[in-house]
């Protein structure tokens, strides 16, 4: 069965995932604003922009892009799901393989089909996540086909402000489950290291969640979606014509 350090491992897992959830419902970290807030605010310039065509095409592949992205999330957990029930009847020889490593503790068989059970119920998790998520987004579709045509939003402000309002609620709710269910795929890595022991278990979570609030709070991707001033080396004036292309066709240099 379980060692005190298996449970003290599972615990910290537990501690880190809850731990790390909440520090993204903040919305600031050692005053950085979270990569995941920051989209949020994206995804709203997005949908008001919309607004101001009529010609939605460029917002409907965009939508299609999401959902896709999220049914591709769902089937991947399906199938991982899958695995961990294949493996649940390769006990016997998983535990001859893992009997042969060094600084490997595989414990009984007990105890290795409840560590497949806890990696069948993350990825059970992360598909209700993007299952959900995926009908949310096909929600959101439905509400964007009812914002108004440019020239109805001239109109009544009002009521497309209303209808914009409603489709960025949906597809942030959305995004937020689909999050959700992507950050179980990353622990899920982190979880693996509990088949060596719960040592490796509790450094590999460790990692994973470094990694993790790294990427929202001090990544590259964070700073590229942030407002920021342009350099001060940037030139928005026009391109000077080529002297030898003016409109009389007389090169500069004549006289």
């Amino acid at each position: 069965m379980l060692t005190l350090a298996d449970y003290t491992a599972l615990a910290f897992f537990a501690v880190s995932w809850l731990g790390y959830s909440w520090l993204l419902r903040g919305r600031t970290f050692f005053g950085r604003t979270s990569l995941t807030h920051a989209m949020g605010e994206r995804r709203r310039e997005w949908i008001y922009n919309s607004l101001r065509r009529d010609l939605k095409m460029i917002d409907t592949q965009i939508m299609a892009g999401l959902q896709n992205g999220t049914a591709f999330f769902a089937s991947t957990s399906i199938f991982a799901i899958g695995s961990c029930f294949a493996l649940l009847g390769a006990t016997d020889k998983v535990s001859a393989i893992f009997a042969d490593l060094p600084y490997v503790f595989g414990g009984s068989h007990v105890s290795f089909e409840l560590k497949v059970g806890g990696l069948a119920g993350l990825f059970a998790y992360a598909f209700f996540k993007f299952g959900w998520s995926y009908r949310l987004f096909n929600y959101c579709t439905i509400l964007f086909g009812a914002i108004p045509m440019m020239r109805d939003t001239e109109t009544d402000v009002y009521a497309a402000e209303r209808a914009a309002e409603r489709v960025i609620r949906m597809n942030i709710i959305a995004g937020g489950h689909f999050n959700e269910g992507l950050r179980a795929i990353f622990l899920s890595i982190g979880y693996l290291g509990w088949f060596v022991n719960a040592y490796v278990f509790m450094a590999t979570t460790a990692t994973v969640v470094f990694v993790l609030t790294r990427r929202q709070f001090f990544s590259e991707a964070r700073l590229a979606i942030m407002d920021v001033s342009p350099p001060s080396n940037l030139h928005l004036s026009p391109i000077p014509r080529d002297p030898a292309q003016n409109g009389d066709g007389d090169l500069s240099g004549r006289q």
